[in-house]
């Protein structure tokens, strides 16, 4: 039998690794989009590479933050990963919403929730294959 305390102490281990993650993932997002703003200051570049740069910068924060995640949660490498992506999506909106002083709540954060869910989902299963 499992006594309800102990449940209960998993269960809050597993939320602050969770959030633990998606602030990793945010810092590193943070951190690459202004290495990334910097780089644009002094370099010019075609505007259609912006939005795959930016991309790139989601799937390794992602990646940092499930990896992070998963380090100290066994198991479930898929819903946890996914769990992850979906947090760390939403308060990215949250976080770059308020830098930009613009929220708007469109069909564009379904996609990114979206795209973030799956991602930190596969992420989730190369994590877990990675430390077996």
């Amino acid at each position: 039998m499992t006594n309800s305390s102990t449940l209960s102490g998993n269960n809050k281990n597993m939320i602050t690794a969770l959030l633990k993650g998606s602030f990793i993932a945010l810092l590193i997002s943070l951190v690459g989009i202004l290495i990334f703003a910097l780089f644009l200051k002094f370099v010019d570049i075609n505007d259609s590479w912006i939005m795959p740069i930016n991309q790139v910068i989601k799937v390794l924060s992602i990646f940092f933050g499930v990896k992070s995640f998963l380090k100290n949660c066994e198991g479930k490498g898929l819903i946890k990963g996914a769990l992850l992506g979906l947090v760390y999506t939403l308060f990215a909106f949250v976080v770059f919403s308020l830098l930009s002083s613009s929220f708007v709540i469109d069909l564009t954060l379904v996609y990114d929730s979206l795209f973030g869910t799956i991602l930190g989902a596969i992420c989730g299963i190369i994590c877990v294959s990675i430390k077996k």
